[in-house]
């Protein structure tokens, strides 16, 4: 089973949303929990895939 960790809260998550949320145009793997924060009334915000631990095979 692979982890990566949430570039926010740094815990480790086998579910990860893909986003930019800031002005950088950099790209973010936020988990579950951070989510909700970042995507709420941003108009940084942009969606861009999950990543999961399991690949579809």
């Amino acid at each position: 089973m692979r982890e990566k960790k949430c570039d926010r809260c740094t815990k480790t998550a086998t579910i990860l949303y893909r986003v930019r949320y800031d002005d950088s145009e950099k790209w973010f793997f936020v988990c579950p929990q951070c989510w909700p924060t970042i995507s709420q009334n941003n108009p940084f915000y942009v969606y861009g895939g999950t990543w999961k631990a399991r690949k579809k095979r």
